[in-house]
């Protein structure tokens, strides 16, 4: 059986968190930016944990991340 090989798509936008949890950035903040709130922009640059019914197919792609 071969290695399996990182997703390099979903190494770049998710990371583990030192206890193990996967932590994604929001969507939405790229364009289209004049008719959002203030609030939601700000709230939007934060990091949010994945949710866990995700967490064991991201944690398949990401295998070798830390």
């Amino acid at each position: 059986m071969p290695k399996m090989k990182t997703h390099r798509g979903a190494a770049k936008r998710l990371k583990k968190t030192g206890t193990g949890k996967i932590v994604r950035y929001h969507a939405y903040k790229s364009h289209i930016l004049e008719k959002k709130s203030p609030k939601r922009k700000r709230n939007l640059r934060k990091s949010a944990v994945m949710h866990k019914s995700d967490v064991k197919r991201i944690e398949r792609l990401i295998a070798y991340v830390k």
